[in-house]
């Protein structure tokens, strides 16, 4: 099965995409009228859609059903600190969202090389993975926002965990931690780690510090082992 992605399909019969999808339909993929094509508007839903107007710059289709699937038992928002090269923060997005994260958060720390993020390449990226991926929830980017500015927002009824590079003879395994139909939320730091000040400010807002194994992992090595690992875990619950 091909999953188109369009936000704007909510609950109308008949539906037009616009010039760039119309020639990837009719063009490249040649569909043609009667054909049928399935659509997500990364709320849950899935259409199942019939060609009625096989035009290269206006295809039109109707809605012939539509199902909604219910979210995951449990939530994955990583708060990450986008990378200094853009192409390993894009390909943490592109696998994050094959695997299964809800939530991304670029926060900017002490020790951040970038300081700039722009977000709209990271919203092609993570609609493109939902599709390849064949899901039907787009998961959240979030707009980058200070290390010290997220940490005041409100993570009610969150488990809470950090991820830093220091000793710490209280960190415990994130696998050991994550609990059954959980939300959770994950900091994970730039190329140079959270500064001791940071540190101590997660963990005075109740972050419990974690591993992720035994080696000293890259940012977004380490953010993606963070979705899988939660991901595991919960199915793990399942069997």
């Amino acid at each position: 099965m091909q999953l188109f992605y369009n936000a704007e399909l909510t609950d109308q019969n008949h539906f037009r995409f616009d010039k760039n999808e119309s020639t990837h339909i009719i063009k490249v993929l040649r569909k043609k009228n009667g054909d049928i094509l399935h659509i997500t508007n990364g709320l849950g839903f899935l259409f199942e859609a019939e060609v009625i107007l096989d035009d290269i710059r206006n295809c039109e289709v109707k809605i012939i059903k539509k199902t909604f699937f219910e979210p995951s038992s449990f939530q994955t928002h990583i708060a990450i600190a986008p990378t200094k090269m853009n192409d390993r923060l894009e390909w943490f997005v592109e696998k994050a969202v094959e695997i299964g994260v809800h939530e991304i958060t670029p926060i900017i720390c002490d020790n951040s090389e970038r300081k700039v993020l722009k977000t709209e390449r990271i919203h092609k990226i993570a609609a493109a993975a939902m599709k390849q991926s064949l899901q039907y929830y787009l998961p959240k980017i979030n707009e980058p926002v200070s290390y010290k500015a997220f940490m005041q927002q409100n993570f009610e009824r969150t488990n809470l965990y950090i991820a830093h590079c220091e000793e710490d003879k209280n960190k415990k395994h994130l696998f050991d931690l994550v609990t059954e139909h959980s939300k959770n939320l994950i900091l994970i730091g730039p190329e140079g780690d959270f500064s001791d000040k940071e540190i101590t400010l997660a963990k005075s807002g109740n972050f419990q510090p974690v591993s992720l194994g035994h080696n000293r992992l890259r940012t977004e090595t380490a953010a993606l082992v963070a979705v899988h690992t939660i991901a595991l875990k919960n199915e793990s619950y399942e069997r």
